[in-house]
């Protein structure tokens, strides 16, 4: 029998490994290192193992191996069944389980339950539990979900039994060295550092080893502070597999020793013994409040044992991240070596971007996602268009990616596409294709343009149309359309797409979707199906650019807080449902059924995380941080923290209040210092409200009637717009919004009223019903709006109908505006009515049409100026048609409801529109006049396009506007 061993809590644990091994092999000939065999559990440790071995001189390396790497000493296993093509089969049956249970999950899910089910199966080959287990499982106080799936499961794990995975390799790898070590023992010591034993093949491959003579066992994490009746109630699973040391119980109960039998690797003393036994008491299996109570008042003064420790608690995320990375530029300035510890990505990821302002590149041992770095990107753009149209927003996103055209004439590339772009914004059209693009180059007449529209047409061509095809085809589809886009137009290869750590990555994991696709044949699978296995297959994979990193900032996950050596030790994101994260559900089994199996609980993955905890808290100097809110709500603490501070604020004889609060004024430190670091050096004062005054010379000379209600209630707009020619940029993503169906609709009404009249009323409503379909179709791309826009024009035709049956004649106007001149102003006003009707009297009726409600007749005779300009420019011979009175004007509103706002003209009405006008224009003719911003909005909640240009915000519509003349000199 060999030894079980521990490295006491905060202890270096890579440099107590090499400090025991070395005492104990100090008597023995140099080349007798060589026959030791040293398993760990991450290549990150095994290179720090080397690193200390290095260090201490010339001399024989143990034979170092990875604890996931066992198939490798025996070779002659059978092969394993690619990840991929597992999960490309298990997907096959899912989609078979799906179409005749489709209340089971929504097919979105597929691959989600073929992930779930093939770690299921390597679950139940890694921990030998047969198929016959689930076969077995009484299932009748359940759901009739679970019944439903172990009937499915019965199916499928006998078919996977035959073949192992990689897991299951492995299993029959630890069998395999077990059964040659008892034939023939190795000749030297073997020895496992660093694992806690939690997966069912690592669990046998520990006992393989400490049964042999020389077998010893490093345990990490070993908590000797627990006392022994504690150490017994960890014998259930169902209560205590979320406990840190549940595994170690486990495997010394297989084993046949107590915690007694585990003996110290060296003579190293805990790094913070009291801060161990706070620590400890807190993380005891509920209930806990009697342990508290009994052994609380033993523990001795926590401000002493918790004089290292300090608690950040932010108000938001970023503030925790700024907080974070100022601790780690501190200590690079002192030369410390400090490691953030957290599962949560995103806080890491914040962190390395604040330190980047002091060009601090911290060691992170995760790498960048490859769906988030160039070339999976522009891989998940592209998979995305399969069965798509093609829509200005995704043709720009593929054009202006970093790879597009590598191989080709970037600059000329880059100069189009922001051409193309703005035509886009305002012209359309909403879904573009070949033909239109090649229209658009052609009216550049420029060298080259023309085959650059080409290349995008020619490259994106049939993506739309793209059906259910076996995977094969839809991978060489897409790694077509890759390779032409990265090329550029008239290249051939695949420019830098397939370049540096990320592009090798990315053609890797293409290469694994290659190899299975021709194994898939007669399978097909919908573009939706081919997008959710591909994000699946890149999600697995991860970039570690080869860049210069700090060697002594390090961020790491929670597993390699088994990888001490840091003199500080930051754990963030202390958030439940980070750490710990929330158990992944189990769309398959229970946890009463996973129990009766002989699975692992959901828990176990929290247990593993307190472990982790409990070790990274053992550290010389421990930071803990959280953020109290994140982007949607308050959070809560990490079930350990939460513990801890209940503990100590329960022990006032021992200090605790005065040492929690001590901990938390030291975190407030950092905190008032990462807000300092945002601050501005400056306080800056929030912008007035504006109303600039340009010259009189800049301001316009020329408006149409509809920019009269834009100058009455925001003239701010009319100085944007038409002194400072600044325009909103139309938006990129086309909609069938209310100016698209204003356009329309006056389209609709125009080529109706120039092709009347007709023969009866049935034949005008039919007419009236194809002009609708005819113009719908040539201007409006989306079935759906064009469904809805047409039941609208045919609830109100009729009301349309009557209208326009009137006894009036439509009159034939110019495509050149009515014009009129004001005098003594230099001021000239412009309309373009919808309509003009010559009544039978000779009079003028003009007509406004308005998708919505029109304007009311208050808001006409203060706002809406329109149509009363209209009319008086139509009396003052504005119009091709010479002086005509006109006898009234009307708003006709097609919507919901169809309504008439009538407005009487006389001579009376039309003079004093004119000295209104008169005046609205001369005030704006003296310097001394502003253009106030938002001065008479009708409703002042909605946004405004110029807004932001006048800092809306910062000032409220009850602050008085102050003028500023601007533009002078």
């Amino acid at each position: 029998m060999g030894e079980v061993c521990h490295v006491p809590l905060g202890v270096d644990f890579p440099a107590a490994v090499v400090a025991g091994l070395r005492a104990r092999m100090a008597d023995q000939p140099p080349e007798a290192m060589a026959r030791v065999t040293l398993f760990l559990n991450t290549a990150r440790m095994r290179r720090r193992v080397v690193e200390l071995f290095v260090a201490q001189g010339a001399g024989f390396l143990p034979r170092i191996h990875l604890l996931g790497d066992l198939a490798a000493l025996t070779p002659d296993l059978p092969d394993a069944v690619p990840p991929l093509r597992r999960r490309l089969e298990l997907a096959r049956l899912i989609t078979a389980l799906l179409a005749v249970q489709p209340d089971l999950a929504p097919r979105a899910a597929l691959f989600d339950l073929a992930d779930s089910l093939a770690e299921l199966m390597g679950e139940m080959q890694q921990e030998d539990v047969p198929a016959e287990a689930i076969a077995a499982l009484d299932v009748s106080h359940h759901s009739a979900h679970w019944a439903r799936t172990q009937a499915f499961l019965n199916i499928v794990a006998p078919l996977m039994e035959g073949e192992p995975d990689a897991t299951g390799r492995e299993r029959l790898a630890a069998l395999a060295l077990a059964h040659r070590w008892r034939v023939h023992p190795p000749p030297g010591p073997v020895i496992v550092a660093g694992s806690t034993g939690s997966r069912g093949t690592t669990a046998l491959f520990m006992r393989a080893v400490a049964g042999l003579e020389q077998g010893v066992l490093i345990l990490p994490g070993f908590d000797t502070d627990l006392p022994l009746d504690v150490w017994d109630s960890l014998s259930d699973a169902m209560t205590a597999e979320d406990h840190p040391q549940y595994r170690f119980h486990r495997l010394l109960t297989d084993l046949g020793l107590s915690p007694a039998a585990v003996r110290p690797w060296t003579g190293d003393a805990p790094v913070a013994a009291a801060r161990n036994r706070l620590v400890s008491l807190s993380l005891r299996p509920a209930p806990v409040t009697d342990q508290w109570l009994a052994e609380g008042p033993t523990l001795g003064d926590l401000r002493t044992a918790t004089a290292a420790m300090t608690l950040i608690e932010a108000p938001r995320p970023r503030a925790e991240a700024l907080a974070i990375a100022l601790v780690l530029r501190r200590a690079a300035e002192e030369g410390r070596r400090a490691a953030l510890i957290s599962p949560d990505r995103n806080l890491t990821r914040q962190v390395t971007a604040a330190l980047d302002r002091w060009g601090i590149r911290p060691d992170d041992s995760a790498g960048t996602p490859l769906a988030q770095s160039a070339p999976g990107r522009l891989m998940r753009h592209v998979a995305r268009l399969m069965g798509q149209r093609l829509t200005p927003e995704t043709l720009l996103i593929l054009l202006k990616h970093p790879l597009a055209a590598t191989g080709a004439d970037r600059g000329n590339h880059l100069r189009w596409t922001r051409e193309l772009e703005l035509t886009l914004r305002r012209k359309g059209p909403a879904f573009p294709d070949a033909d239109g693009l090649l229209a658009w180059a052609r009216a550049r007449d420029e060298e080259g343009v023309e085959a650059w529209a080409a290349w995008i047409g020619t490259t994106l061509e049939g993506l739309d149309t793209v059906g259910p095809r076996d995977l094969a085809a839809h991978l060489e589809h897409h790694l077509t359309v890759l390779s032409a886009l990265a090329a550029g137009p008239g290249q051939t290869g695949s420019g830098d797409l397939w370049a540096n750590a990320a592009g090798a990555e990315a053609l890797s994991r293409l290469s694994d979707l290659e190899r299975e696709a021709g194994q898939d044949e007669g399978h097909p699978m919908s573009p939706a199906d081919y997008v959710d296995l591909f994000d699946s297959v890149l999600a697995r994979g991860e970039v570690r650019e080869p860049v210069q990193s700090h060697p002594g900032i390090m961020i790491w996950g929670t597993l390699e807080a088994r990888v001490q050596g840091a003199d500080l030790m930051i754990l963030g994101g202390l958030n439940d449902g980070i750490w710990p994260a929330m158990p992944t559900p189990d769309p398959w089994l229970n946890r009463q059924m996973r129990l009766d199996a002989g699975l692992l609980l959901p828990e176990r993955q929290i247990g593993l995380s307190a472990h982790d905890y409990q070790q990274a808290i053992a550290a010389p100097e421990v930071i803990l941080t959280r953020s109290v809110r994140d982007a949607e709500a308050e959070t809560v603490p990490s079930r350990w923290l939460n513990r801890m501070q209940n503990l100590m604020s329960g022990l006032p004889a021992n200090h605790g209040p005065q040492a929690l609060r001590a901990m938390q004024a030291r975190g407030d430190v950092w905190l008032d210092m990462a807000e300092r670091v945002d601050a501005p050096d400056a306080p800056m004062p929030p912008a007035h409200r504006p109303a600039p005054r340009p010259p009189v010379a800049a301001r316009p000379r020329e408006l149409p009637v509809t920019a009269i209600a834009r100058l009455i209630r925001d003239p701010y707009a009319v100085y944007a717009r038409s002194i400072l020619s600044l325009f909103p940029l139309d938006p990129l993503r086309h909609t069938p919004d209310a100016r698209l169906r204003g356009e329309v609709l006056h389209k609709i009404l125009e080529i109706f009223v120039r092709e009347g009249p007709d023969a009866t009323r049935k034949d005008a409503r039919a007419r009236l019903s194809a002009t609708t379909d005819r113009v719908l179709d040539d201007l409006v791309p989306w079935p759906a709006a064009r469904a809805l826009w047409a039941a609208r024009m045919d609830r109100a035709a009729d009301f349309f109908l009557d209208q326009n049956a009137g006894d009036g004649t439509p009159l034939v106007l110019d495509r050149d505006r009515g014009r009129m001149t004001l005098t003594g102003l230099d001021f000239t006003l412009t309309a373009r009515p919808d309509r003009i009707d010559r009544l039978s009297d000779g009079r003028l009726h003009i007509i406004d049409y308005k998708t919505g409600t029109p304007p009311t007749a208050k808001q006409q005779a203060v706002y809406d100026k329109q149509l009363s300009l209209t009319a008086l420019i139509a009396a003052e011979g504005g119009f091709a048609f010479g002086p005509s009175e006109v006898a009234r004007v009307s708003y006709i509103g097609l919507g919901t409801n169809p309504k008439i706002e009538a407005t009487e003209i006389t001579d009376e009405f039309l003079g004093q529109e004119r000295e209104k006008l008169h005046a609205l224009i001369g005030r704006y003719a003296h310097a001394e006049q502003g253009y106030t911003s938002r001065r008479a909005l009708f409703e002042s909640r909605l946004s405004q396009d110029y807004d932001h240009l006048a800092r809306f915000g910062e000032w409220e519509m009850q602050d008085p506007s102050q003028p500023e003349d601007v533009g002078h000199g």
